[in-house]
């Protein structure tokens, strides 16, 4: 019985064992931005995606009602896909702050649109995330695992600005290309409307 009973608890106690592992070796992504790109998240905002460790205590957290990563102990409070935010108006919000998501999405300029129609105007688009190209560099070179997740070969900041331009409507007020060893922060800002 009792070995029954072990049988039964050691994937539980190795999922344990392995969160502990990874909260020790590797800190939130949220946590390596958060000096530089909190005083841009002000109002009544977001943080899509933040798997447990959010923004700033204010930030609204949505995420998946299950997160795939799990980092902090702050639960979701709005449970969807971060493509689709339908519980907000068009252009109520004071920003939209994410932390290394957006690359885990097709079509990333789809993402950008929602995240956009829900700013007002004024309103801050705030974006950490990897460079692919040096992310895959440094998972080689550290033996860190890499995130399967991450769709696009080429995403960097550059690509995400090409999305922004077509897009059209906002204004870059802070873009650092290399803000970690392989991570990039970008905080651009909505447009007013044209009447």
């Amino acid at each position: 019985m009792l070995r029954i009973l072990k049988d039964l608890l050691r994937p539980a106690w190795h999922k344990v064992r392995e969160t502990l592992r990874r909260r020790r070796r590797w800190p939130s992504e949220t946590s390596k931005c958060r000096a530089r790109l909190a005083p841009y998240c002000t109002g009544y905002g977001l943080d899509i995606g933040f798997g447990g460790d959010p923004i700033n205590a204010a930030a609204i957290r949505v995420d998946l009602v299950q997160p795939y990563g799990t980092v902090g102990r702050h639960p979701v409070q709005l449970g969807g896909d971060a493509g689709n935010l339908p519980w907000f108006r068009d252009n109520t919000l004071d920003y939209v702050f994410s932390s290394h998501l957006l690359e885990d999405f097709q079509d990333t300029e789809a993402v950008l649109r929602e995240w956009l129609r829900v700013l007002k105007p004024g309103g801050r688009l705030i974006i950490y995330c990897p460079d692919e190209m040096r992310y895959r560099a440094h998972c080689r070179a550290t033996g860190q695992p890499y995130n399967i997740y991450h769709v696009h070969a080429d995403f960097s900041l550059e690509f995400v600005q090409r999305a922004l331009a077509r897009i059209g409507g906002t204004r870059t007020i802070h873009a650092n290309p290399s803000a970690e060893i392989y991570s990039w922060d970008l905080v651009a800002e909505k447009l007013t409307l044209k009447p």
